[in-house]
């Protein structure tokens, strides 16, 4: 799916663990600092706030989490991996020494979701190898076992939560399946029922851990699905891109050499029911 198996069959079993455990390290970070500051008031600033069109009033909300949580992280990668090239949404880059990974990270990803006490929101953390996702942990507010806690995996698996491998899958007897979506649909001829959570990093762990069956994301950031798409290959699944209208969808293989600058929309599931969502979203 996202190459994260295949393409860094290269890098040692030891190296991509290595990253793993740190990627957990920092997701566990993030989510302790995230419960411990609920209940409290949150200092929050807009990037986008008035005077810049009534339909963008006041979006894009970041919090003093946000920041903290991510320059602990940067502090950290630097003590243990100085030569790590480190991409954040709060933050300049640092950039990788010559084939080093790339550390993706997204302190609190459903941010608004957050700062409303909306108890739907994660951290997301994936290191990128040559653009390609090689190891992912997202700290999610609820979960498959109705607590907060890590889903996690690198590139040769398995998916892991807090330590343990996930087993099982979905309710065989539920027939009907959920799909994650950034517009709920009032109608459609899909076999799924669409739930918007607001989170990208919450609809990938969930649709790795069998929650969803797909999710679907417009145009998100590197740091909003690079530690989510390796869970989603650490369980099988798969994921296609919509780069441009020329190329039309392809197989996700990785983030190119800016991964900065990549935009897509994204299909991810398992491979029969993406590429169903795919091909509906291809016919309009």
């Amino acid at each position: 799916m996202t190459g994260t198996d295949d393409d860094n069959a290269d890098l040692p079993a030891g190296t991509l663990r290595q990253w793993e455990e740190t990627a957990v390290e920092f997701a566990r970070l993030a989510g302790a600092e995230i419960v411990a500051s609920l209940g409290r008031t949150l200092s929050v600033r807009y990037k986008t706030g008035p005077g810049e069109g009534d339909e963008l009033l006041f979006r894009d909300p970041v919090s003093e989490v946000d920041q903290r949580v991510e320059s602990l992280i940067r502090t950290r990668l630097a003590e243990l991996h100085p030569d790590h090239g480190i991409i954040g949404e709060e933050m300049e880059d640092h950039p990788a020494a010559p084939d080093s990974p790339v550390w993706a990270i997204d302190p609190v990803d459903g941010t608004t979701n957050f700062v409303n006490g909306l108890p739907l929101f994660a951290a997301s953390i994936g290191v990128l190898h040559r653009g390609r996702p090689a190891a992912g942990a997202v700290w999610c507010s609820t979960s498959h076992g109705l607590r907060s806690g890590v889903y996690h995996a690198c590139g040769r698996g398995p998916l892991s939560f807090d330590g343990a491998a996930i087993e099982g899958g979905p309710n065989p007897a539920g027939r009907r399946r959920l799909s994650g979506e950034p517009r709920i649909d009032p109608g459609g001829v899909l076999p799924w029922e669409t739930r918007k959570t607001g989170s990208a990093a919450i609809e990938c762990a969930f649709v790795a851990a069998g929650l969803l069956e797909v999710a679907r994301f417009e145009r998100p950031n590197v740091w909003d699905v690079a530690g989510g798409l390796c869970l989603v290959a650490a369980a099988g699944g798969t994921a296609f891109v919509l780069c441009d209208q020329e190329r039309g969808w392809e197989r996700f293989t990785g983030f190119g050499d800016d991964p900065r600058s990549w935009r897509g929309q994204l299909v991810i599931g398992p491979e029969e029911a993406a590429a169903r969502r795919r091909d509906a979203i291809a016919a309009g």
